[in-house]
């Protein structure tokens, strides 16, 4: 791997309704197997399945989902992401944390550390998902984020969003910003974590490839497989170049992982061959 890509390992599943601890644990387990990586995506409501009655399940926003991440960022020195459902002063958030050691933390002086001790070893971004889903009546219990977060891990910007924020291409659009005097895209990759159902699997494919073609950059796609109450879901977990083509994705139907290296050095030439972004309203 060249020394300015960066791995990042989708992890596929079937969830446990309900049951955080279960669904910790299974993932957990994948996770010990993987090969070396960046970054690992999980789905949306990863600990629980997509809830839209939170009240017996979200947990305080430093709750154990958020504890076994920052455990397992620090353990496997890499970022994790996915999403939980949070209450935070009497409201509830379907919250996407973003979690990564800290900087300048020595990893290897943490092997034979304590659980406590690694906690405290690792950080933690999050975005409160904008597009709550009034068709499953999501918008009824959660209260809505009111900002975009674009987040930086081992050189890549990462722009963090959640399932139904795929139909509006307006909030994710890439945008051109001034950071240490250089006029630059804003984000390298768009993140989306997602329960997104096998009945409308078809818009969640042409969706993904659409984001990475318009904002040219890297999507990274993170769906659920198996059953809850009220859907089905087959996965089509993904990892879009600028392109729009797919450089890894998982078998739809089943548990599975698919990993994929993101060239920074192939996105900017890119860029900078065809500079569409600079062309934007």
């Amino acid at each position: 791997m060249k020394s300015d890509n960066l791995k990042v390992t989708v992890l596929q599943k079937a969830l446990i309704w309900e049951d955080r601890i279960r669904n910790c644990a299974r993932f957990g387990k994948t996770i010990d197997t993987l090969p070396k990586t960046d970054l690992i995506v999980l789905p949306e409501m990863f600990s629980t399945g997509f809830v839209t009655e939170p009240q017996s399940v979200a947990e305080g926003a430093n709750g154990k989902t958020l504890d076994w991440m920052k455990y397992k960022a620090v353990e496997k020195n890499c970022a994790i992401a996915g999403s939980v459902a949070v209450e935070e002063d009497g409201k509830y958030f379907n919250r996407f944390y973003f979690v990564t050691p800290k900087k300048g933390v020595d990893i290897a002086s943490l092997k034979n550390s304590g659980y406590e001790e690694k906690l405290s070893a690792a950080d933690a971004v999050y975005y409160d998902k904008h597009h709550l889903f009034t068709y499953s009546g999501e918008n009824k219990r959660f209260t809505a984020g009111d900002h975009r977060v674009v987040v930086e891990w081992r050189g890549f910007r990462f722009l963090l969003l959640v399932c139904y924020d795929l139909r509006f291409p307006g909030w994710a659009r890439n945008a051109i910003v001034r950071k240490d005097g250089i006029d630059a895209p804003e984000f390298d990759a768009i993140i989306y974590v997602a329960s997104w159902p096998t009945v409308r699997l078809g818009a969640w494919t042409t969706l993904l490839h659409a984001r990475a073609i318009e904002n040219q950059c890297f999507v990274i796609g993170a769906n659920r497989v198996g059953d809850d109450p009220n859907c089905k879901y087959s996965g089509g977990s993904m990892i879009v170049n600028p392109y729009g083509k797919r450089i890894a994705e998982c078998k739809d139907g089943c548990e599975d992982a698919c990993s994929a290296e993101l060239d920074m050095e192939e996105l900017n030439a890119f860029r900078k061959k065809f500079p569409v972004l600079y062309d934007a309203d």
